[in-house]
């Protein structure tokens, strides 16, 4: 059965930092919905009610648009081995530009060593409400490596060629909205 909380507990800040994958879900009031998996050794949680995520380019960049146009934002994460669990965040999330004071502030307070190659913006989520629930129909995998791709992708390119990826790939999302990265 389903709990709700209006923070993150300690047993939730647990399991967060046990797993390796979670999901992001946002939508606008008329479009697509997106969802996305993300590498959750790029999630931190600051707070009880405020996480955030280092964002990398990618070939879209659906949810800063979505948070532009409506802010919601649900995060999941589901067990995939261990015990059963999935545990969802909901609230409100913004974008901490690249460079921004706020990025840099997160960036030196959260991780060790240089930005990731690739880095695009931070998605930072103030925290409404959790829910966690059973997760027993979620299947068992087994944890065989991490995917060096875009890792490797990103290392190849200056950063004036992924300043202009993600100006050409960036800037709106499959529905047309901006982003919030100039084009």
């Amino acid at each position: 059965m389903a709990k709700q909380f209006s923070s993150i507990e300690p047993i939730h800040r647990e399991f967060i930092g046990k797993q390796r994958i979670f999901f992001t879900a946002s939508a606008a009031a008329e479009g697509h919905v997106n969802l996305s998996p993300k590498d959750a050794s790029a999630f931190r949680v600051i707070d009880r009610n405020t996480v955030f995520y280092l964002d990398q380019t990618g070939s879209g960049n659906e949810t800063a648009a979505h948070l532009l146009r409506d802010g919601r934002l649900t995060l999941m994460f589901c067990a995939l081995n261990g015990a059963p669990m999935i545990l969802r965040l909901y609230g409100k999330g913004r974008i901490a530009p690249r460079g921004s004071k706020e990025y840099d502030q997160l960036l030196i307070a959260h991780f060790e060593g240089p930005e990731r190659p690739g880095a695009r913006q931070m998605i930072v989520l103030d925290v409404e409400m959790v829910q966690s629930s059973c997760g027993y129909g979620v299947p068992r995998f087994e944890y065989l490596e991490d995917r060096t791709t875009l890792t490797r992708w990103a290392e190849s390119k200056s950063e004036a060629e992924l300043e202009e990826y993600r100006r050409l790939k960036n800037t709106r999302s499959i529905d047309g909205f901006q982003t919030g990265i100039d084009e």
